[in-house]
């Protein structure tokens, strides 16, 4: 129940930072089921090519055996690796951060997902600056676009991630295109809104649904003092960019010349 002695502003922000700590708490959950699920495609590729090379002598077989639990141990290295990116944005320090680097690390980790869903990913990755974030929320932000642009397209489809440097707003801009159904126009204002979804439920894989979402990365976002844009067109497709700010690159201070030591240039010796 409510408790009378605390002021109602007071109790409606600490709802509103636990309600930001079991939707941290559903992504990671999220994550570990995701990576689980990676890791056990990659063990039983293992297994199966090891178990093929046991009962086969010739050569032919056994190199086949052993070239494909070679990429199998390769894809898994590539799994660990973005697992352990995701441990070290785990901080909610603002850093200089490439944000190439986020994206790779997230689509390791959902390419069975949009493998499954025939789903498309294209990338435009144009030189850009490091943004000045936390790894940690830009990553939740993008695996919440990511996972909502997959459920916009149920037959399957296309994502195109884009980055790029808008050097008039000094941002570094994240896109997320689908090929989607599109949101209505009379729908738009309000996807940003708490508890406001135009979904059904959550979906067969158990994402979505809960309107909570996309206004928790606006928030994030906001308190990056970035931006989020978002433009959809009904039977075209939805594009969310996200317009992060650059991590200002301290330059060292030039030192004062120094004086040049030596003879001077003139050396004609003194006259008695």
């Amino acid at each position: 129940m409510p408790d009378d002695s605390i002021p109602l502003e007071q109790q409606l922000q600490l709802l509103e930072d636990e309600l930001r700590r079991v939707h941290r708490f559903a992504a990671l959950g999220e994550l570990a089921s995701t990576t689980t699920h990676e890791f056990n495609n990659v063990l039983t590729t293992i297994i199966n090519y090891a178990k093929l090379g046991l009962r086969h002598k010739d050569t032919a077989t056994r190199d086949k055996a052993l070239t494909k639990i070679l990429e199998a141990s390769q894809r898994a290295e590539k799994i660990t690796n973005s697992v352990l990116g995701l441990a070290r944005n785990r901080g909610a320090d603002r850093i200089p951060t490439d944000i190439a680097k986020i994206v790779e690390e997230s689509l390791v980790l959902l390419e069975r997902e949009m493998r499954k869903y025939r789903v498309q990913l294209e990338l435009a990755i144009e030189p850009a600056p490091p943004a000045f974030v936390c790894g940690n929320q830009i990553q939740q932000v993008l695996l919440n676009l990511l996972t909502n642009a997959r459920q916009a397209m149920p037959g399957g489809g296309r994502i195109l991630i884009r980055i790029a440097h808008d050097a008039t707003a000094n941002t570094v801009d994240l896109t997320i295109r689908d090929s989607g159904s599109g949101i209505p126009a009379d729908k738009l204002p309000r996807i940003f809104d708490r508890f406001y979804t135009t979904k059904q439920g959550p979906d067969a894989s158990g994402k979505g649904g809960t309107g909570v979402g996309l206004a928790m990365c606006r928030e994030i976002i906001e308190q990056h003092q970035g931006k989020i844009r978002v433009e959809s067109t009904v039977g075209v497709g939805t594009a969310f960019t996200l317009k992060l700010p650059v991590a200002q690159v301290e330059q060292p201070t030039s030192a004062m010349p120094l004086p040049k030591l030596g003879l001077p240039l003139d050396t004609q010796p003194a006259t008695a």
